[in-house]
């Protein structure tokens, strides 16, 4: 099994622009937000907290990702 890495969980290319990561990001939190999805909740919790944590770190960029 490959590498899962913080722009696989958005779904994105590591050549996404920071405009690009911010869309996808929306898009995917108004489908996982636990508040609003008619998804499991408990299964949409921690994959809206997954694409939280990937779009904290890829949006910031004072970090590196390796």
């Amino acid at each position: 099994m490959g590498t899962h890495t913080l722009y696989d969980v958005l779904g994105v290319s590591e050549e996404a622009s920071a405009e690009e990561i911010k869309k996808v990001f929306k898009l995917l939190a108004k489908k996982f937000h636990p508040d609003v999805t008619i998804l499991d909740k408990d299964s949409a919790e921690g994959v809206f907290k997954e694409i939280a944590g990937a779009y904290a770190v890829l949006s910031n960029p004072t970090l590196t990702v390796d």
